[in-house]
């Protein structure tokens, strides 16, 4: 009986579908298991090979635990709402809706044709109204609460406004803006607007104002990433600085609470270090400098904040963000039009750029600060190093401390004091430690942790500074002016945001036309006259607002009267394993963090950490193709030649690595060629070629069999290349390789659906796990794929035989068979639970290459292997399973238990000396004594000869070690 992948496969997958065999229930008595992947954005160019690495690795683990006895959840869906939908939209006039479904259709059938184990009954679509209804509830929940610093919780803002009707905020701070203070008697007093106004200061989603890269030409908003050198990516157009209304998400709040769950849930030390770094807690001072300098700017102050308070006496010039509000009022009338000209400038580069800059920029204001111990004036410059959202937006600069602003020190020639010699570049004796510090006086001599506290304390008793701890992080911007999104419940009344009642949920997107942004930049809908009469917020939603909670959809995705009940969400609790990459990890994972903590505080759910487990998968690399196209000058030509009527030729790769070289010979050699070929096109116009070079050009790496270029498809693949000419070596054009990532523009993509046709899809599965360590980077290579397809068939060579069928008997293991069998189950076992999946699949290769020497066909061990393989090899496993006369699915079998008795050593290969020298290796039992050890070696046919008669002087016999025979 042959081994048809393809027709078993098919088989199969719909039998699965028909039994709903991956359908999972929320009441079991099983213990639960939940295994999700991070959902994939459906895009038009479907999937390529590189992304199920995690979606395999996730479905071994499911069907593993399944084997185990657990109840396993393993869903999957799509995160359909988002800017590069509303692109294709724009740029092909298909609405987002439409391109989305067929996009998921696309991914859906190359899903299935890999056999994943997913419970599709449980699909979710973010961009579903069934499904953002409850995106806008959560976002209602979080507009209607705020932290309450004293419980450490969110709580439900209505409770704070009782409480400021007794006793105003005297024990609230106000997170958005530390000024505000209000008696209960002020509160009762204000205005309906102004108490909103302070609430909105208190909501853990609030709406402020802030500065968006806007594109007249192009009449948008566009992200960060979207803007080079301060022109937009698409048309190279100006693009400048606006503030626009925005909702946020009060993160801040939770900076300690995100900081402190790390130490509970296993992530991996890298990305735990990448959350820390980015929440940036820091303890220090916030100081304030008085300001001297244009009329009217006298009594000003500028604040700092500062993790080294004890440097205070080595600051030598203050450094402002040129967004600050106080510019306009402290810059002289002599600096003006500077300062002017660099703002400007300044807005026209995105914070991105600005952070990566190395180059040193900024303007004096022409104003100073004094410092507040020694009364020292300090010059006030702007730079663009200094961003307005973090800290204060101004720092002082401390060059004998700092090397970034010792640079800007030079290079602006602001004189350097408090310091002894040149810190940075050793022309004199190198600063101390303790240099900065010169003047300070009551410093001298302490450590630095000492003068720091001495310092903050001297700050707070003067009154210009108080402990401050800061973060980096910033409260997230939470709106895009875009169509493609979830509409946010709210309506505008008189300048207040007015959430919508729960029974007015979902808020649809309208349908449209297009998708110009409104007047003043808002988002598309502000262009949708019914939407502006009902005052409806005319952002949207960003594309992580879905993708925050859908862990939490899949426990009870069918559910209409709640985002997801509590029973159910107690029973499956956290994700025991999340397998995601990461480049979600400062982004989608603080925000699922930071939802399931507001969710668990209000009571909706009972755990604040939302993944227990993560796994970061590497990446799949493509390993592109590159042809050589020769340029060349020529000279003697009697009209200007037409560029695009010269031939397009192309030299193979070992041509081009002795062009490289600097091989005269084949340099000239190939003048020649190309003048005849010039000759022929221009009519003997042109009399010689003065110098030859390549250009490197990415090729379809489906056109290209190993290293050797079809040429014939090569002149198919692109209409520029159909007249191409080739320089051939040993008469085969062989490409350029280089690893590089798997990108549709390198052409290095290799769709699945093609290997799956080829090869099987259990062979696809294990050939992605055999490639390596799963949570490594490695580049992928085609051609391997072959040897483990052969090792696919020599499994299905100990059931059947291609020419005389049913392999497999009755008898009864051998205590060698079982050996091989237990030695495997117990590898196997622990490289899944520890997803060392590589190693797993060599571990199978080995154990069939045992059992074929062995010829072992026998029921008891074979049945045994089909179980262990099924997360692998779920296909082939299923029919062999069947074959083997089985009426249940292997999906529900036990798996099989690791007996250590049968893998006991009973023998030990003993190297075998004679006078020194290893001369042979004999297996002799345990158990053996030392004369019947001397009997056996001495009876060896290799010691005898060895030996060579002679007789034995003596037998060095070291149990479990070695023998050796002296002659």
């Amino acid at each position: 009986m042959e081994y048809n992948f393809s027709a078993i496969e098919k088989k199969w997958q719909a039998q699965w579908k028909q039994d709903h065999a991956y359908r999972v229930s929320n009441e079991s008595s099983k213990p639960k298991f939940y295994v999700l992947d991070m959902f994939p954005y459906p895009s038009g160019s479907g999937l390529h090979v590189g992304h199920p690495l995690g979606y395999i690795a996730s479905d071994i683990y499911s069907r593993f635990k399944r084997l185990k006895g657990f109840n396993v959840l393993h869903p999957m869906g799509y995160d359909a709402f988002g800017l590069p939908a509303e692109q294709y939209a724009i740029e092909h006039g298909v609405h987002p809706a439409v391109s989305t479904a067929e996009n998921i259709d696309t991914f859906r059938k190359q899903l299935d044709n890999i056999g994943f184990c997913f419970d599709w009954d449980r699909e979710v679509r973010t961009s579903d109204p069934s499904y953002y209804k409850w995106t806008q509830w959560i976002f209602l929940q979080l507009f209607n609460s705020y932290y309450n610093r004293l419980t450490q919780k969110a709580e439900p803002i209505a409770q704070l406004v009782t409480v400021f009707e007794k006793e105003g905020n005297i024990k609230h701070v106000c997170p958005g803006d530390h000024a505000i203070r209000f008696s209960a008697m002020e509160w009762n007093n204000y205005t309906h607007k102004q108490q909103q106004d302070i609430l909105m200061n208190y909501r853990l989603a609030f709406c402020g104002y802030g500065e968006v890269n806007w594109c007249e030409a192009l009449g948008t908003v566009l992200a960060n990433d979207e803007v080079i050198n301060g022109v937009s990516e698409r048309g190279g157009h100006p693009v400048v600085k606006k503030k626009l209304r925005q909702w946020y998400l009060r993160i801040t709040e939770y900076a300690d609470r995100l900081l402190d769950g790390l130490q509970t849930i296993d992530f991996s030390e890298a990305m735990k270090e990448m959350q820390t770094n980015w929440i940036g807690k820091s303890s220090g001072a916030e100081i304030s400098f008085q300001v001297q300098g244009a009329d009217g700017c006298n009594g000003l102050h500028l604040h700092v904040y500062t993790t080294r308070p004890d440097t205070i006496f080595g600051v030598d010039f203050m450094v402002v963000a040129p967004e600050h509000e106080l510019i306009e009022r402290i810059t002289s009338d002599e600096q003006k039009e500077t300062v002017e000209a660099y703002i400007a400038y300044v807005k026209s580069r995105s914070e991105r750029e600005r952070q990566a800059e190395k180059k040193i920029t900024g303007a004096f204001t022409g104003a100073y600060a004094l410092n507040p111990f020694d009364g020292r004036k300090i010059p006030v410059w702007i730079s663009e190093y200094v961003l307005a959202g973090y800290g204060t937006g101004a720092i002082m600069a401390v060059p004998c401390g700092d090397e970034r602003d010792y640079k800007f020190a030079k290079h602006f020639n602001i004189p350097i004091t408090n310091i002894i010699g040149d810190a940075y570049n050793g022309e004199e004796a190198n600063a101390t430690k303790d240099a900065k510090l010169e003047n300070s006086g009551f410093l001298n001599g302490m450590v630095m942790r000492d003068a720091m506290e001495v310092v903050i304390d001297k700050l707070e008793d003067m009154g210009i500074g108080k402990r401050k701890v800061n973060y980096k992080m910033r409260d997230a911007a939470f709106s895009r002016q875009r169509y493609w999104g979830e509409p946010f419940p709210i309506q505008w009344k008189n300048g207040v945001a007015v959430a919508l009642s729960e029974t007015e949920l979902p808020l649809e997107l309208p349908a449209v036309d297009h998708y110009s942004p409104g007047p003043e930049g808002e988002g598309p809908l502000a262009n949708i006259p019914e939407w502006v009469a009902r005052e409806l917020e005319t952002n949207t939603m960003p594309g992580y607002a879905g993708s925050s909670w859908y862990f939490l959809r899949y426990m009870d995705p069918h559910n209409k009267e709640a985002f997801c009940d509590r029973k159910a969400s107690d029973y499956w609790n956290q994700v025991d394993l999340y397998i995601g990459g990461t480049e979600h990890a400062v982004g989608h994972l603080l925000y699922s963090r930071l939802w399931t903590k507001v969710l668990c505080d209000l009571g909706h759910i009972g755990f604040d950490e939302p993944f227990r487990k993560l796994l970061n998968q590497g990446m799949i690399q493509g390993s592109s193709r590159f042809v050589y196209r020769l340029l060349w000058k020529f000279a003697g030509t009697e009209r200007v030649l037409d560029q695009a009527k010269l031939p397009q030729v192309f030299i193979s790769k070992g041509i081009v690595d002795e062009l490289h070289k600097g091989n005269k010979e084949i340099e000239e050699r190939y003048k020649t060629e190309l003048l005849n070929l010039l000759k022929q096109t221009y009519s003997g116009s042109v009399s010689f070629i003065h110098s030859i070079d390549v250009v490197a050009l990415h090729v379809d790496v489906n056109i290209v069999d190993g290293v050797e270029l079809d040429t014939k498809a090569f002149k198919q693949w692109k209409p520029d290349f159909a007249d191409a000419e080739f320089i051939l070596e040993d008469g085969k054009y062989i490409c350029g390789v280089e690893v590089e990532k798997m990108s549709k523009s390198k052409f290095n993509t290799v769709n699945p659906n093609t290997l799956v046709d080829k090869f099987g899809a259990d062979t696809f599965r294990m050939y992605e796990m055999f490639l390596g360590p799963v949570e490594q980077s490695k580049p992928w290579d085609t051609k391997g794929i072959e040897g483990v397809h052969r090792f696919i068939k020599k499994l299905w060579r100990l059931f059947f035989d291609e020419q005389k069928g049913k392999q497999w008997n009755e008898e009864k293991a051998t205590a060698a068979e079982l050996k091989v069998l237990h030695r495997t189950i117990k590898k196997i076992e622990d490289d899944t639970e520890r997803f060392s999946f590589n190693t797993a699949v060599s571990t199978f290769m080995i154990c069939v290459n045992e059992l074929s020497d062995l010829k072992c066909h026998k029921r008891e061990v074979l049945e045994s292997l089909l179980i262990m393989l099924t997360p692998y090899a779920p296909h082939i496993a299923e029919e062999l399973w069947h074959q083997l006369g089985n009426t249940s699915s292997v999906l529900d079998a036990a798996y099989p238990a690791y007996n250590a008795s049968f893998t006991a050593e009973s023998e030990k290969e003993y190297p075998v000396s004679i006078n020194g020298r290893v001369r042979t290796n004999i297996s002799i039992s345990l158990d053996a004594t030392e004369a019947q050890v001397k009997e056996i070696v001495l009876g060896n046919e290799m010691v005898q000869k060895w030996m060579e008669d002679k007789p034995l002087k003596k037998l060095i016999f070291v149990k479990g070690k070695m023998i050796n025979v002296v002659i």
